[in-house]
């Protein structure tokens, strides 16, 4: 059935950043209306956290977020924080906790969050499109015009929301991207990020016997930067939180370190062990402080797994080295099927830190994932959708 319609404002995206610009704007009395090529809304929302949904991080700060320009995010975070979107929860008596490091979680469905979304669109009398195919947009005098395979739509002020390509299973796609580009606007080179890290058929060979081993906690280090969470091997190659975390500063041809044992003295228990027990074999001595078959495997490759009373000093630095600081060159990523976020977009140099409209273009705004600032794992991301779709529903 074809529609049209004159509005104030037009979201392309009713996603978490999408519905947030909705509802904002639409309490200050603009007629809005959100437009999604999904048929079901939050579908994002709905599948995070393990359906339970980490809606944000009581950590939340600029330092945990990736951008060209780290200094963008600050605005935005800064003026709708993580306290904002709590209250907005309580109000709707939605049930949460906290689970670890700062990571709020529903006590029941991730779906509570996008029914509260939905009441809370509609309460603000905006509009939502579903099943709606974006086929051109095109800048006006006095705006802008979306034609859709439903209907043409026209509108002052024109919101993207559309996310990255990450998860491509729920319809994500790089659609915001080709809009940016068209405007002439600058976009970061997009990449999987939050994603599990995969290795050459040589590294698996070590790796695939240790599928569903899990350390925790692992330190995980690359390009300058640390987390301390767990680690997964898998089929393919390393998951877990930690893994996830620093997928997104990895870079091609740059190894990655791993510190199985970050609350313990090595190189002291090994020397303790050769006096104590000189006659255990190195992997049992190692089977005390983590999976034994990871504790097997390292052992092996050390090329020293024997009893410990042959061991030198010299072998025992080798050993507390490889625990300590296992190294390992991916040979890539799972890539957008299973990363989490799309690292990298609209170039923030582009935009408003306050309004997110573009500088060269007024009346457009790119707001959420679809910009170049990515979070850490843990309910930042979230946290950057409600926030930059906040703001940017105060000024369309």
């Amino acid at each position: 059935m074809a529609d049209s319609g004159d509005f104030d404002v037009l979201i392309i995206g009713a996603g978490a950043a999408g519905l947030m610009c909705a509802i904002e704007a639409g309490k200050r009395g603009r007629r809005v209306l959100a437009l999604d090529h999904a048929d079901k809304l939050g579908e994002k929302i709905r599948i995070s956290g393990g359906g339970r949904c980490n809606f944000t991080n009581t950590g939340t700060e600029a330092r945990r977020f990736l951008s060209g320009n780290p200094h963008f995010c600050k605005s935005a975070l800064s003026r709708y924080t993580p306290d904002d979107f709590i209250a907005l929860v309580g109000k709707h008596g939605i049930k949460w906790h906290e689970k670890t490091l700062g990571q709020l979680f529903c006590d029941e469905s991730a779906r509570d969050i996008v029914y509260m979304l939905l009441k809370e669109t509609a309460a603000a009398g905006a509009i939502i499109r579903t099943g709606t195919k974006i086929t051109e947009v095109r800048q006006l005098e006095d705006g802008f015009v979306v034609e859709t395979a439903n209907g043409v739509y026209t509108a002052e002020k024109l919101v993207i929301a559309t996310g990255g390509p990450s998860i491509p299973k729920i319809g994500a796609s790089g659609f915001g991207y080709r809009i940016a580009q068209q405007f002439g606007l600058n976009v970061i080179p997009p990449y999987p990020a939050l994603v599990p890290l995969t290795f050459s058929d040589e590294q698996l060979a070590m790796m695939k016997p240790l599928s569903g081993v899990s350390v925790d906690p692992a330190v995980v280090s690359c390009n300058g930067t640390s987390f301390r969470e767990a680690v997964l091997f898998t089929h393919r190659g390393l998951s877990g939180p930690a893994i996830l975390q620093i997928s997104s500063y990895w870079k091609e041809s740059i190894p990655v370190s791993v510190n199985f044992c970050p609350d313990l003295d090595v190189a002291n228990a090994l020397k303790t062990a050769r006096k104590t027990q000189p006659r255990k074999v190195l992997h049992n001595i190692m089977g005390e402080w983590m999976p034994a078959r990871l504790a097997e495997s390292l052992a092996q490759a050390s090329g020293h797994d024997t009893v410990m009373a042959d061991l030198s000093d010299k072998k025992i630095d080798e050993i507390t080295k490889l625990i300590t600081a296992w190294q390992v060159i991916p040979h890539g990523t799972e890539g957008y099927r299973t990363a989490e976020v799309t690292a990298g977009g609209v170039d923030t140099n582009e935009l408003s830190s306050k309004t997110f409209e573009a500088k060269k273009v007024p009346g457009l705004h790119f707001i959420g994932e679809v910009v170049d600032v990515t979070g850490w794992l843990g309910g930042y991301n979230f946290q950057w959708a409600w926030s930059s779709g906040w703001c940017c529903g105060q000024d369309v």
